[in-house]
């Protein structure tokens, strides 16, 4: 639509320089006139932090060589093609409240979803306990005071929400840090015994909100810088993929995950296992961030992977081991048979027949293989908001029951579950003076739809509920003895959430608030109305 505007204005600008007595005329324009106005721009901010005020941070050596090299390859005309790109290296340009306005510099400039924004950064990087007492990661600022890193320095978490600001849908944030304590990173000793306690966890922050987050190295290795690169490891790599090398699949253009994937795998090779750089992905699709070179053709088929809870597996195409996830490799048109090994244990063998210019998430492939229906046993409890209606219509209950649910419905991000449980048992009711015993019975059931969410394990489900609400009470007192029963129909929310414990088993929870109208002694009373249960299914 923007294009037919274009053009329409094109038209329009030319017919107004006519002669009205000569009436309109036709201009024609060839797709490199217009194509140009609809590309997206380029946007980098290149940052390099050599020296802090305080000289217990230790200078580093190619800091600055870093942000030089990045830039140039990213305003080469021919590759990179990027037209604004904004170098800070003085100390007065990296100070922490600098780098946040120039972060926030970039979002009034990079309006448009399809803008490309690379924010590149080489530093030195820390641990520090955060304002709720957890170990998070810092960049060293040039005035980060070693002593109150939490309150001088830039927190990784901070520079991330700040550049998810940024208005563009494409986003790259390249760390050419560490926070190992060795290599570019300095410690507390405090954080040096804690990191210690750590090893192999890696305490990344729950929210990422850029689409794309290279880290030069995994958490608690080192990043290295190298005398005889005369770089940072990953950053010199980074910059020899950009020049073509790291061109995967063929197809004249290097995307942020074909540079990675290239330095990652260079940078682990000449550290001898040592660094090896990692990838937070949160929204990456059929559209990759080009940051090098133009598609010019349809490139061979990709096999890729950046989901956490395939971390470590490693990728075998047609029996040979291509790749250790995360990560991709690009393989020939046509059959091949995929596997997922970690160990001696196979956990995926699949064969797919792959066609030119396709990208297989391996995620997708593992999640269309497991099981998509979960049957559950649920004990769980039922009650009304509101005193007045426990203590005159039916207080709190138990229920026993079973749920069946499925799981990747219209287009794998829905799940529809169905539930129905009963109990009964006796209580006592506040209907006068004095307490009234009663005997209860209820029957409930519903239908829920969810919008699911999962990370690793763990799945959420979040949607609209409709229940139906079934209650009979017997009374047995001297002015009265009878049956009362009553029924309902209630709208209202499903929250879930369920834990995978392998395969086939999983354990979860839900809550559903809803709301009940129901006729109490004569009287129609709309009441909120609630139920929550623990389950364990069985996926089949």
């Amino acid at each position: 639509m923007r294009r037919v505007l274009a053009i329409t204005a094109l038209v329009a600008a030319s017919c107004a320089s006519t002669s009205l007595e000569k009436g309109a005329s036709v201009v024609r324009l060839s797709p490199g006139q217009v194509d140009p106005a609809f590309e997206p721009r380029r946007f980098a901010l290149v940052v390099g932090i050599p020296a802090s005020t305080d000289e217990r941070w230790r200078a580093l050596k190619y800091a600055t060589k870093d942000v030089d090299d990045v830039a140039r390859v990213l305003k080469e005309p021919f590759t990179g093609r990027f037209t604004v790109v904004t170098t800070l290296t003085a100390k007065k340009d990296t100070t922490k409240q600098a780098l946040l306005a120039a972060v926030q510099q970039l979002a009034t400039q990079a309006t448009r979803p399809d803008d490309i924004v690379v924010i590149y950064v080489s530093a030195h990087g820390t641990l520090a306990r955060d304002g709720r007492g957890e170990p998070a990661r810092y960049l060293v600022t040039s005035d980060a005071d070693f002593s109150r890193v939490a309150q001088t320095a830039l927190s990784i978490e901070q520079l991330q929400q700040a550049f998810a600001r940024v208005p563009s849908k494409r986003r790259v944030l390249v760390l050419a840090t560490c926070h190992s304590g060795g290599g570019k990173s300095l410690l507390s000793d405090e954080m040096q015994k804690e990191l210690a306690s750590l090893k192999g966890v890696r305490p990344l922050e729950e929210v990422s909100r850029a689409s794309i987050v290279l880290s030069a190295s995994d958490f608690g290795e080192p990043a290295r810088e190298d005398d005889g690169l005369k770089n940072d490891v990953y950053t010199h790599f980074l910059v020899e993929a950009l020049q073509g090398p790291g061109d995967r699949n063929g197809d004249g253009a290097v995307t942020a995950t074909e540079a990675h994937d290239f330095a990652r795998r260079k940078t682990y090779a000449h550290s001898k296992g040592r660094q090896r750089p990692s990838a937070e992905l949160v929204e990456v699709g059929a559209d990759p961030v080009i940051l090098a070179g133009r598609i010019q053709r349809e490139g061979r088929p990709e096999v890729f992977s950046y989901a956490p809870r395939l971390d470590g597996f490693a990728l075998k195409v047609n029996g040979e081991e291509r790749a250790e996830l995360p990560g991709g490799v690009a393989v020939t048109p046509g059959k091949h048979v995929i596997e997922l090994t970690k160990g001696p244990d196979l956990f995926l063998k699949e064969e797919v027949t792959l066609e030119v210019g396709q990208r297989l998430d391996l995620e997708d492939l593992v999640t269309r293989k497991e099981p998509a229906v979960s049957l559950s046993a649920l004990f769980g409890g039922f009650g009304f908001f509101d005193e007045k209606s426990r203590n005159e219509v039916l207080p709190g209950g138990a229920t026993l029951g079973a749920a069946l649910r499925v799981d990747r419905l219209f287009g794998g991000r829905f799940a529809l579950e169905v539930d129905l449980g009963g109990l009964g048992g006796q209580t006592t009711l506040d209907l006068g003076s004095a307490p009234v015993p009663v005997s209860w019975t209820s029957v409930q059931g519903g239908v829920s739809l969810g919008w699911t969410f999962r990370w690793r394990f763990l799945s959420v489900y979040v949607g609209p509920r409709v229940a139906g609400l079934w209650v009979q009470r017997s009374f047995s007192v001297a002015t009265y003895s009878g049956r009362q029963a009553a029924f309902t129909l209630m709208p209202g929310a499903w929250v879930g959430g369920a834990v995978a414990l392998g395969k086939r088993w999983e354990v979860s929870a839900h809550l559903q608030p809803t709301l009940s109208v129901l006729t109490v002694d004569g009287t129609l009373r709309a009441m909120g109305f609630v139920s929550g249960w623990a389950a364990v299914g069985f996926k089949f």
